[in-house]
């Protein structure tokens, strides 16, 4: 079987679906079988995605999300004659002459629509044709299934849940000059807990940031809000509050980071918070889980599903509960060692490797 994978948005971004991308690449080269690979880069990548004897590497011109997407790209498909097309970004070619998979990471662009810009709104727009002309659905979680049905009307039986899990390179680290390290290379002086996401507006950065000034307030703990990730949009908000909250010298936004230094800072975090009001699966916390940091996150979409037990669940529209689950951890030594444990089991439970070989079933059961 020839298989194609669109993997032009690797030049563009290093997170969400493009380490989704990547990691999928990675779990089906490790898959012994006889099927052929065509990885789709953008004309601009300086090198391939992988090395591997079975994975061809086609750059294409088509820039990823181009208005002109749905008549440039089949032209440059046409000539590889793939049997199967895989979209990770869920917008395949419409006039691809093939099978088509697609993978739906959430549908916050329906649930939440006053969130997006303009450009958005008009490529997300094509989710009806792309549900409709696909061949197999893949949703990553059960949560995000149960979206398409209800918000799509997509038969069940189009559906397949295969869950994502954290890159390997997150685990526990056994470095005690690493707090140190930490805390030079970003400005922090004390203990931290740990936000990761882009800055946007379902992300619940304004919440985050009330809450955590009630538990300056009322707790007196010498912490501080570390949040790494870049602007996404909308996001003025978010720093005129630092500045009303009087929380500057109490928050530190690193960024956009390296997946190393990532790593670093999960470790080095007495916890990760994630008050996110949709995700359609949370990779952060699972991240955070295997390098042995506890979790709170949301009680809403996919977040319980994916941490389970293994952290504090909280109403991502309370700062008070917020703040309390921020004392618990920071005070509490057993459940915080509790939940360490509970997170490491639970983080292992995924795998990419899993999700490679039910991905490639997939692809088998539709030619």
């Amino acid at each position: 079987m020839h298989i194609g994978i669109d993997a032009r948005l690797l030049h563009y971004r290093q997170a969400g679906i493009s380490r989704y991308t990547l990691q999928l690449v990675k779990g089906l080269s490790r898959i012994e079988s006889d099927d052929q690979y065509t990885l789709l880069q953008s004309i601009r990548a300086r090198q391939p995605i992988i090395k591997h004897e079975r994975f061809a590497h086609r750059k294409v011109i088509t820039p990823a999300h181009h208005r002109l997407e749905q008549l440039l790209f089949p032209m440059e498909l046409s000539p590889l004659k793939l049997d199967v097309l895989h979209s990770p970004d869920f917008i395949p070619p419409f006039r691809a002459k093939c099978r088509s998979v697609i993978t739906i990471h959430d549908l916050n662009f329906l649930l939440f629509p006053h969130f997006l810009t303009k450009d958005s709104a008009r490529y997300y727009g094509q989710i009806d044709q792309a549900v409709r002309r696909s061949d197999g659905i893949i949703a990553v979680s059960k949560a995000t299934k149960a979206d398409i049905v209800r918000l799509l009307g997509v038969p069940e039986t189009k559906i397949r849940v295969i869950y994502e899990a954290a890159s390997p390179t997150f685990r526990r680290l056994n470095d005690p000059d690493l707090e140190r390290q930490v805390q030079r290379r970003f400005g922090i002086r004390t203990d931290f807990l740990l936000f990761v996401s882009t800055i946007e507006p379902r992300k619940n950065v304004p919440t985050l940031l009330r809450a955590f000034r009630q538990f300056l307030d009322d707790y007196r703990l010498d912490v501080q809000l570390v949040l790494a990730g870049q602007k996404g949009w909308l996001f003025e908000e978010v720093f005129d509050l630092v500045t009303e909250l009087d929380l500057e010298e109490h928050t530190r936004f690193v960024g956009r980071v390296s997946s190393e230094e990532l790593l670093w800072l999960y470790n080095v975090a007495k916890a990760l918070v994630a008050p996110s009001i949709y995700e359609g699966f949370g990779l952060t916390p699972l991240e955070a889980m295997a390098c042995g940091t506890p979790v709170i996150v949301a009680n809403t979409s996919s977040l319980p599903e994916v941490v389970g037990d293994a952290g504090l669940k909280i109403d991502p529209y309370r700062s008070d509960e917020i703040a309390v689950a921020m004392w618990r951890i920071l005070t509490d030594s057993e459940l915080r060692a509790s939940l360490i444990e509970k997170g490491l089991k639970r983080a292992a439970y995924f795998s990419w490797d899993k999700a490679a070989q039910e991905t490639l079933e997939l692809y088998h059961s539709l030619t």
